[in-house]
């Protein structure tokens, strides 16, 4: 019995350029496809296939039975603030700064609200990601309150950034270039 270790590239270089052709057909639908958003489109694309490489893989799989060694803890950890280190947090936050970014340029009117529910929803979802593929193979992951709760920090973060420099007219107008909203003249300003 051995484990094989299951290539990123192969995955996650499609699920990128799928995600891009996908927001390029919805720019497109919407009459609005101009190469300051379609950079956009690129720019999700290409984060969504890093975020996914760096939290989902490596994955292991086992050839042939997989060992029994009885039952497994759940890789799962719901204690908050304890064993995390600063690096680990710093990082977590870091990683999902460019998310808080990309929502307020994605969507007609963005908010706070709106903004950290799409970034705890996203992070919840690869939490659950990384508990369901350790459960079923041998991944190197496991699924962490604390990982959840600095990558929301990060997103809050990242909005606030935006907010704070399209506070200025000049950086809002080249700002307005690169948005997404449903219709013409959609406001940049948020809440």
């Amino acid at each position: 019995m051995r484990t094989i270790e299951v290539p990123m590239l192969p995955i996650v270089i499609p699920l990128g350029a799928v995600i891009f052709v996908v927001l390029l057909r919805v720019l497109r639908s919407r009459g609005r496809v101009t190469l300051p958003r379609a950079s956009v489109a690129a720019v999700l694309a290409v984060y969504v296939g890093g975020v996914v490489a760096n939290t989902v893989f490596p994955i292991f799989v086992w050839v042939g039975a997989r060992p029994d060694y009885g039952p497994e803890p759940l890789a799962l950890y719901l204690v908050p603030f304890v064993d995390y280190g600063l690096e680990d947090a710093l990082i977590n936050v870091a990683v999902f700064v460019p998310l808080g970014v990309l929502i307020p340029l994605l969507t007609a009117r963005p908010s706070w609200g709106k903004v950290i529910a799409i970034v705890a929803a996203s992070s919840l979802t690869i939490e659950v990601a990384q508990m369901a593929i350790s459960e079923l193979t041998s991944g190197g992951h496991l699924a962490d309150i604390n990982d959840w709760m600095t990558n929301i920090l990060g997103g809050v973060i990242g909005y606030g950034l935006f907010v704070l420099l399209t506070r200025s007219d000049s950086v809002a107008a080249f700002v307005r270039r690169f948005r997404w909203p449903a219709r013409e003249g959609a406001g940049i300003r948020s809440a």
